[in-house]
């Protein structure tokens, strides 16, 4: 360098450029830092698909537990002459209306409608896998106080800690799955996902009317919680996987790496990520503030989608119908067909049927080419001829032609849970898929099968006819139909392989592998760049 040459300024001289925004993984995947984590050698898509299935069997498990006869049991009832004779379970014990026993059912939603957006914010900034341990603990600590509760009240905030726990399991499992599934089955992993809420509330049902009838109500919610606190623990253990769309979950060395950067690599997060601040020596700042305003804008776009609207409103009064009757239908059987073994009976009938249908949906989706389009159209013609099925179950006074009918008719609605989730998923773009899908439950539980429960509950109380209240519900379905069928005329864009607020590799959608599989590969190449 000659005399009169100028070197370049230090880059801690040199000031941010306001001008420039950059994407945060951009610059470093510039730099020699991993854009990602390794993968577990053991962690395979399959396993990945199989622990989240054990963890959704057991949410729903509990949702047919407290539905159970042997767990929710009966009030107290009185004859004309002045005997009386005792309740059973947790509505004889604590001596519930049928309003109050349907609030027992709903209370769960409190804590969903308000953790849900939390966690799927905190996603962005911190390992999903340690979000799902913290509310998994919560949501095993809440099923025990189920057991140990002493009132109407007590049991009812055991309840809503339990939807806490829910909340950062469902936003997040479901766009792992998506990630990890093979191109070519992504319904049909999606299918055997959602499978398990049928399975488990059947389950439900059977667990809890066997150990409900031979012991007591409150252990059925011990054993739920012995068996998900080995899952609660592996959230907090588990090595950090990446999700599409968003920037690596750093561990504690990740970040130790990520604050070796040079500073302009900091000055461009700055800018990227944090506000303008009002002096000198605090140009930038981030806080909560910040995090409300995103989810709100976040929120805006999904509001905007009409696709997703209209999809998450066929499934509001999808679920309407759902919720009520698992809630309902073990008692509602028991008192129109007299069944002796309702929990068994209507147990059996869920987990064939949800187990078929399901898998068939997903299956049924994938042969037809899994598409917006084809999934609405899939959604709106299995729920209208299942609306006619299980319509037509309640218009007959036997038994076993009842249970014929019916069998047909919840086979073919249980076939919406993969396509309807399909479509959740890939209306939008991949850094939003945790809030769609939080959204999601959280609108079909709190318009949906939490407003029905208790509904159902008056609605009996004053019509005191569980065939006419069981027809007044199943028609709901067909508004699920139509509503369904609008989206089949909608123009629903694709966004899976959509740039996302941190991108981190775009690739062909005919090309895509599942991330498990490619994380070495995008190492290697994001190190390799220039």
């Amino acid at each position: 360098m000659g005399e009169g040459e100028v070197g370049p300024k230090p880059v801690e001289d040199r000031p941010p450029n306001p001008s420039l925004v950059v994407p945060l993984e951009t610059a470093m995947a510039k730099s020699p830092v991993p854009s990602s984590p390794p993968a577990p050698s053991w962690f395979t898509p399959k396993r990945l698909l199989v622990i989240f299935c054990v963890i959704n069997l057991l949410n729903y498990v509990d949702r047919g537990v407290i539905a159970s006869n042997g767990v929710n049991g009966s009030r107290k009832t009185c004859t004309k002459s002045g005997e009386c004779s005792s309740g059973s379970g947790i509505q004889g014990d604590f001596n519930l209306s049928n309003f109050e026993d349907g609030v027992i059912s709903s209370a769960f939603m409190v804590g969903l409608l308000v953790a849900s957006p939390i966690f799927a914010s905190l996603a962005k900034s911190v390992n999903p896998f340690r979000l799902i341990g913290v509310g998994l603990s919560v949501w095993t600590f809440a099923t025990a106080g189920c057991g140990v509760s002493i009132d109407f009240w007590s049991i009812t905030i055991c309840r809503m800690l339990v939807g806490v726990g829910e909340a950062s399991f469902i936003s997040l499992a479901a766009p792992f799955i998506d990630d990890n599934a093979p191109v070519t089955q992504k319904s049909a992993w999606l299918g055997v996902f959602y499978m398990c809420i049928p399975s488990g509330i059947a389950l439900g049902y059977v667990y809890g009317g066997v150990v409900g009838n031979h012991t007591s109500w409150r252990y059925a919610f011990f054993g739920e919680a012995i068996l998900m606190l080995p899952f609660a623990i592996l959230g907090f253990i588990m090595k950090p996987l990446q999700l599409k769309g968003f920037s690596p979950a750093g561990s504690k060395k990740a970040l130790t790496a990520i604050e070796t950067v040079d500073s302009e690599v900091q000055a461009l997060a700055d800018v990227s990520n944090c506000k303008g601040g009002q002096s000198p020596e605090k140009p930038y700042s981030c806080g909560g503030a910040n995090q409300v305003s995103r989810f709100w804008k976040d929120l805006k776009v999904l509001l905007h989608e009409k696709v997703y609207v209209v999809n998450v409103l066929g499934y509001i009064s999808y679920n309407f119908v759902i919720g009520a009757y698992s809630y309902w239908g073990p008692k509602a059987g028991y008192n129109i067909y007299h069944m002796n073994n309702a929990d068994l009976m209507f147990g059996g009938i869920t987990i064939v049927c949800g187990i078929l249908g399901t898998l068939a949906g997903g299956c049924v989706l994938d042969l037809m080419t899994s598409t917006i389009s084809n999934a609405f159209k899939l959604l709106s013609v299995a729920t209208f001829l299942g609306a006619i099925f299980c319509f037509s179950a309640f218009c007959f006074k036997s038994l076993y032609v009842f249970l014929a009918l019916f069998s047909i008719g919840e086979l073919l609605v249980f076939a919406t849970q993969g396509p309807v989730n399909y479509v959740c998923l890939h209306t939008v773009k991949p850094s939003m898929r945790p809030l769609s899908m939080a959204m999601s439950t959280v609108s079909i539980h709190i318009f949906g099968d939490v407003p029905s429960s208790p509904l159902v509950g008056v609605l009996q109380d004053q019509i005191n006819n569980w065939r006419k209240t069981a027809l007044i519900l199943t028609s709901i379905l067909f508004l699920a139909a139509g509503i369904w069928f609008i989206g089949i005329f909608l123009n629903g864009v694709d966004r899976f392989n959509e740039d996302s607020e941190h991108p981190v590799t775009v690739v062909d959608r005919s090309n895509t592998t599942p991330l498990l599989e490619e994380k070495t590969a995008e190492t290697r190449e994001s190190a390799a760049e220039p």
